[in-house]
Protein backbone atom coordinates (compact mmCIF):
# COMPACT_ATOMS: atom_id res chain seq x y z
CA UNK A 1 0.00 0.00 0.00
CA UNK A 2 1.82 3.24 -1.31
CA UNK A 3 0.51 6.59 -1.46
CA UNK A 4 0.25 6.84 -4.93
CA UNK A 5 -2.36 4.22 -4.38
CA UNK A 6 -4.24 6.09 -1.42
CA UNK A 7 -3.91 9.28 -3.39
CA UNK A 8 -5.79 7.14 -6.85
CA UNK A 9 -8.16 5.89 -3.98
CA UNK A 10 -9.19 9.39 -2.36
CA UNK A 11 -9.94 10.93 -5.27
CA UNK A 12 -12.03 8.08 -6.60
CA UNK A 13 -13.98 7.94 -3.29
CA UNK A 14 -14.82 11.40 -3.77
CA UNK A 15 -15.86 11.33 -7.41
CA UNK A 16 -17.23 8.02 -7.41
CA UNK A 17 -16.52 8.01 -10.86
CA UNK A 18 -13.78 5.35 -12.59
CA UNK A 19 -13.71 7.78 -15.11
CA UNK A 20 -13.06 11.10 -13.93
CA UNK A 21 -10.44 9.94 -11.59
CA UNK A 22 -8.57 8.11 -14.39
CA UNK A 23 -8.69 10.99 -16.51
CA UNK A 24 -7.49 12.81 -13.49
CA UNK A 25 -4.44 10.87 -13.34
CA UNK A 26 -3.90 10.27 -16.64
CA UNK A 27 -3.81 6.38 -16.50
CA UNK A 28 -6.40 3.90 -17.97
CA UNK A 29 -9.55 3.13 -16.31
CA UNK A 30 -8.22 -0.46 -16.63
CA UNK A 31 -5.22 0.32 -14.54
CA UNK A 32 -7.06 2.55 -11.67
CA UNK A 33 -9.41 -0.84 -11.11
CA UNK A 34 -6.24 -3.20 -10.85
CA UNK A 35 -4.79 -0.61 -8.61
CA UNK A 36 -7.95 -0.66 -6.15
CA UNK A 37 -8.02 -4.79 -6.62
CA UNK A 38 -4.91 -4.60 -5.02
CA UNK A 39 -6.07 -3.02 -2.05
CA UNK A 40 -8.75 -4.96 -1.55
CA UNK A 41 -6.56 -8.15 -1.81
CA UNK A 42 -3.85 -6.27 0.79
CA UNK A 43 -6.75 -5.08 2.94
CA UNK A 44 -8.53 -8.52 2.73
CA UNK A 45 -11.99 -6.44 2.43
CA UNK A 46 -13.64 -5.32 -0.66
CA UNK A 47 -13.55 -1.18 -0.92
CA UNK A 48 -16.45 -0.45 -3.30
CA UNK A 49 -19.94 -1.48 -4.60
CA UNK A 50 -19.41 -0.62 -8.30
CA UNK A 51 -21.43 -1.49 -11.34
CA UNK A 52 -21.63 0.26 -14.97
CA UNK A 53 -23.59 3.76 -13.54
CA UNK A 54 -22.28 3.86 -10.14
CA UNK A 55 -19.70 3.82 -7.22
CA UNK A 56 -20.97 3.30 -3.78
CA UNK A 57 -17.98 3.19 -0.93
CA UNK A 58 -18.62 0.67 1.71
CA UNK A 59 -18.16 0.54 5.52
CA UNK A 60 -14.70 -0.70 4.70
CA UNK A 61 -14.26 1.65 1.80
CA UNK A 62 -15.00 4.90 4.50
CA UNK A 63 -12.40 3.45 7.15
CA UNK A 64 -9.57 3.25 4.17
CA UNK A 65 -10.10 6.67 3.06
CA UNK A 66 -10.28 8.05 6.52
CA UNK A 67 -6.64 6.66 6.72
CA UNK A 68 -6.05 7.67 3.16
CA UNK A 69 -6.90 11.29 4.15
CA UNK A 70 -4.11 11.45 7.35
CA UNK A 71 -1.57 9.41 5.57
CA UNK A 72 -1.93 11.93 2.53
CA UNK A 73 -2.00 14.90 4.87
CA UNK A 74 0.91 13.60 6.98
CA UNK A 75 3.00 12.46 3.43
CA UNK A 76 2.94 16.25 2.06
CA UNK A 77 3.43 17.94 5.23
CA UNK A 78 6.79 15.80 5.53
CA UNK A 79 7.59 16.64 1.38
CA UNK A 80 6.87 20.57 2.54
CA UNK A 81 9.07 20.47 5.23
CA UNK A 82 11.59 19.06 3.68
CA UNK A 83 11.32 21.16 0.35
CA UNK A 84 11.49 24.64 3.30
CA UNK A 85 14.54 22.68 4.68
CA UNK A 86 16.56 23.24 0.99
CA UNK A 87 15.12 26.62 -0.34
CA UNK A 88 13.57 30.09 0.98
CA UNK A 89 10.05 30.17 0.72
CA UNK A 90 8.75 32.67 -2.12
CA UNK A 91 5.93 33.42 -3.92
CA UNK A 92 2.52 35.79 -2.21
CA UNK A 93 0.00 36.36 0.56
CA UNK A 94 -2.99 37.88 0.56
CA UNK A 95 -3.94 39.26 3.39
CA UNK A 96 -7.54 40.96 5.17
CA UNK A 97 -7.53 42.81 8.24
CA UNK A 98 -9.88 46.22 9.72
CA UNK A 99 -7.54 49.11 9.20
CA UNK A 100 -7.46 48.84 12.87
CA UNK A 101 -6.14 45.55 13.34
CA UNK A 102 -3.44 46.82 10.52
CA UNK A 103 -1.71 48.98 12.82
CA UNK A 104 -2.80 47.14 16.24
CA UNK A 105 -2.36 43.69 15.37
CA UNK A 106 -0.97 43.27 12.09
CA UNK A 107 3.05 44.90 12.30
CA UNK A 108 4.36 42.51 14.72
CA UNK A 109 3.05 39.73 12.73
CA UNK A 110 4.45 40.85 9.58
CA UNK A 111 7.80 42.37 11.01
CA UNK A 112 8.81 38.51 11.60
CA UNK A 113 7.55 36.71 8.44
CA UNK A 114 9.54 39.66 6.37
CA UNK A 115 13.02 39.23 8.04
CA UNK A 116 12.27 35.28 7.75
CA UNK A 117 11.01 35.40 4.67
CA UNK A 118 12.29 38.32 2.38
CA UNK A 119 11.16 36.70 -1.15
CA UNK A 120 7.02 36.62 -0.47
CA UNK A 121 5.15 39.93 -1.63
CA UNK A 122 2.27 40.82 1.31
CA UNK A 123 -0.49 41.95 -0.37
CA UNK A 124 -3.11 43.46 2.07
CA UNK A 125 -6.89 44.61 1.95
CA UNK A 126 -8.67 46.45 4.32
CA UNK A 127 -12.23 46.68 5.07
CA UNK A 128 -14.93 45.78 8.39
CA UNK A 129 -13.53 43.16 10.04
CA UNK A 130 -17.12 41.50 10.70
CA UNK A 131 -16.09 40.61 6.70
CA UNK A 132 -13.05 38.76 7.14
CA UNK A 133 -14.09 35.18 7.14
CA UNK A 134 -16.42 35.95 4.20
CA UNK A 135 -13.53 37.01 2.41
CA UNK A 136 -11.83 33.73 2.98
CA UNK A 137 -15.12 31.96 1.59
CA UNK A 138 -14.97 33.77 -1.22
CA UNK A 139 -11.59 32.78 -2.17
CA UNK A 140 -11.09 36.60 -2.26
CA UNK A 141 -7.75 35.96 0.42
CA UNK A 142 -5.55 33.18 1.32
CA UNK A 143 -5.57 35.18 5.53
CA UNK A 144 -8.00 37.38 7.34
CA UNK A 145 -7.72 38.84 10.94
CA UNK A 146 -10.99 38.62 11.70
CA UNK A 147 -13.85 38.33 14.76
CA UNK A 148 -14.65 34.74 15.80
CA UNK A 149 -18.24 34.36 15.19
CA UNK A 150 -20.25 32.65 17.36
CA UNK A 151 -20.90 29.91 14.76
CA UNK A 152 -17.39 29.44 12.96
CA UNK A 153 -18.10 27.19 10.13
CA UNK A 154 -16.16 23.75 10.31
CA UNK A 155 -13.89 24.56 6.84
CA UNK A 156 -12.56 26.96 8.21
CA UNK A 157 -9.33 27.40 10.68
CA UNK A 158 -9.40 30.27 13.25
CA UNK A 159 -6.08 31.07 15.35
CA UNK A 160 -6.95 33.30 18.18
CA UNK A 161 -4.35 36.40 18.37
CA UNK A 162 -5.96 38.42 20.94
CA UNK A 163 -9.44 38.69 23.22
CA UNK A 164 -10.57 42.25 22.37
CA UNK A 165 -13.22 44.11 25.23
CA UNK A 166 -16.06 45.86 24.01
CA UNK A 167 -17.47 49.27 25.29
CA UNK A 168 -20.63 51.01 24.16
CA UNK A 169 -19.12 54.62 22.96
CA UNK A 170 -20.85 58.22 23.44
CA UNK A 171 -20.17 61.41 22.59
CA UNK A 172 -18.58 63.99 24.63
CA UNK A 173 -19.58 67.10 23.06
CA UNK A 174 -22.72 68.95 23.95
CA UNK A 175 -25.46 67.46 21.82
CA UNK A 176 -28.42 65.97 22.32
CA UNK A 177 -27.13 62.66 22.60
CA UNK A 178 -24.79 63.62 25.47
CA UNK A 179 -27.93 65.71 27.35
CA UNK A 180 -30.22 62.25 26.54
CA UNK A 181 -27.35 60.21 28.15
CA UNK A 182 -27.63 63.01 31.50
CA UNK A 183 -31.34 62.63 32.07
CA UNK A 184 -32.26 61.36 35.55
CA UNK A 185 -34.18 58.21 33.28
CA UNK A 186 -32.72 57.78 30.07
CA UNK A 187 -35.62 57.56 27.14
CA UNK A 188 -33.91 54.17 25.78
CA UNK A 189 -36.84 54.20 22.79
CA UNK A 190 -35.61 57.48 21.11
CA UNK A 191 -31.81 57.17 22.07
CA UNK A 192 -30.45 57.26 18.83
CA UNK A 193 -28.08 54.48 18.11
CA UNK A 194 -25.22 53.55 15.19
CA UNK A 195 -24.58 49.97 14.65
CA UNK A 196 -22.47 47.85 12.65
CA UNK A 197 -23.88 46.26 9.70
CA UNK A 198 -23.46 42.66 10.44
CA UNK A 199 -21.15 40.49 13.40
CA UNK A 200 -20.22 39.76 16.36
CA UNK A 201 -20.12 43.82 18.08
CA UNK A 202 -23.98 44.20 16.54
CA UNK A 203 -24.95 40.55 18.14
CA UNK A 204 -23.23 42.02 21.42
CA UNK A 205 -25.16 45.00 21.17
CA UNK A 206 -28.44 43.63 20.99
CA UNK A 207 -28.24 41.15 23.59
CA UNK A 208 -26.75 44.04 26.10
CA UNK A 209 -29.75 46.48 24.83
CA UNK A 210 -32.18 43.65 25.37
CA UNK A 211 -30.96 43.54 28.94
CA UNK A 212 -31.21 46.99 29.45
CA UNK A 213 -34.57 47.96 28.37
CA UNK A 214 -37.51 46.20 26.50
CA UNK A 215 -37.80 49.01 23.98
CA UNK A 216 -36.68 48.43 20.36
CA UNK A 217 -33.66 50.21 19.59
CA UNK A 218 -33.41 53.52 17.39
CA UNK A 219 -31.12 52.98 14.83
CA UNK A 220 -29.74 55.93 13.68
CA UNK A 221 -27.85 54.27 10.99
CA UNK A 222 -25.77 50.91 10.19
CA UNK A 223 -22.75 51.27 9.53
CA UNK A 224 -19.44 49.14 7.80
CA UNK A 225 -16.69 49.47 9.98
CA UNK A 226 -15.60 50.11 13.65
CA UNK A 227 -13.69 53.29 12.85
CA UNK A 228 -16.11 55.12 10.87
CA UNK A 229 -19.03 54.13 13.81
CA UNK A 230 -16.41 55.79 16.12
CA UNK A 231 -16.46 59.07 14.18
CA UNK A 232 -20.57 59.07 14.04
CA UNK A 233 -20.34 58.61 17.79
CA UNK A 234 -17.62 61.77 18.29
CA UNK A 235 -19.68 63.86 15.94
CA UNK A 236 -22.83 63.20 18.30
CA UNK A 237 -25.42 61.59 15.92
CA UNK A 238 -26.12 58.61 18.61
CA UNK A 239 -24.25 55.67 20.99
CA UNK A 240 -22.62 52.91 19.46
CA UNK A 241 -20.59 49.92 20.52
CA UNK A 242 -17.16 49.36 19.43
CA UNK A 243 -13.92 47.33 20.11
CA UNK A 244 -11.99 49.42 22.70
CA UNK A 245 -8.99 49.64 20.99
CA UNK A 246 -10.61 50.85 17.99
CA UNK A 247 -11.71 54.14 20.42
CA UNK A 248 -8.39 54.49 21.51
CA UNK A 249 -6.67 54.57 18.38
CA UNK A 250 -9.17 56.91 17.12
CA UNK A 251 -8.10 60.28 15.84
CA UNK A 252 -11.43 61.56 18.08
CA UNK A 253 -11.09 59.52 20.95
CA UNK A 254 -11.61 62.84 22.81
CA UNK A 255 -14.18 63.63 21.36
CA UNK A 256 -15.20 60.12 22.56
CA UNK A 257 -16.42 58.91 25.86
CA UNK A 258 -17.30 54.48 27.26
CA UNK A 259 -20.28 54.17 29.49
CA UNK A 260 -19.46 52.78 32.72
CA UNK A 261 -20.93 49.41 33.89
CA UNK A 262 -21.30 47.75 30.24
CA UNK A 263 -20.89 44.33 31.02
CA UNK A 264 -20.69 43.38 27.61
CA UNK A 265 -18.87 39.82 26.81
CA UNK A 266 -15.73 40.58 24.34
CA UNK A 267 -14.95 38.43 21.21
CA UNK A 268 -11.48 36.75 19.68
CA UNK A 269 -9.57 38.24 17.19
CA UNK A 270 -7.69 35.88 15.38
CA UNK A 271 -5.88 35.00 11.94
CA UNK A 272 -8.19 32.67 9.75
CA UNK A 273 -8.09 30.11 6.71
CA UNK A 274 -9.56 27.87 5.38
CA UNK A 275 -8.66 24.14 6.71
CA UNK A 276 -7.64 22.25 3.46
CA UNK A 277 -5.07 25.29 2.65
CA UNK A 278 -3.00 24.47 6.14
CA UNK A 279 -0.94 22.76 4.30
CA UNK A 280 0.19 25.51 1.78
CA UNK A 281 4.02 26.23 3.16
CA UNK A 282 3.70 29.99 3.06
CA UNK A 283 -0.16 29.77 4.71
CA UNK A 284 1.80 27.50 7.19
CA UNK A 285 4.75 29.15 8.18
CA UNK A 286 2.47 32.42 8.54
CA UNK A 287 0.45 30.70 11.14
CA UNK A 288 3.36 29.11 12.90
CA UNK A 289 5.20 32.04 13.15
CA UNK A 290 2.01 33.84 14.42
CA UNK A 291 1.79 31.18 17.46
CA UNK A 292 4.95 32.11 18.30
CA UNK A 293 6.04 34.59 21.64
Amino acid sequence: MDIRSLTLFQHLATSLHFGKTAAAFHVSPSTLSRSIQRLEDQLGSQLLIRDNRSVVLTIEGKKLLSYADQQISQFESLKQSLNQSQKELSGSLKLYCSVTASYSYLPPLLEKFRQAHPNIDINLDTGDAADGIDQIKNQKVDLAIAARPDELSSRIHFQTIATVPLAIAAPTINCAVKKALQAETIDWANLPIILPEHGVARKRFEQWFRQKTSVRPNVYAQVSGQEALVSMVALGCGIGIAPNVVVENSPVKDRIELLPGTLIAPFDLGLCCFKKKLNDPLIAEFMSMASRP
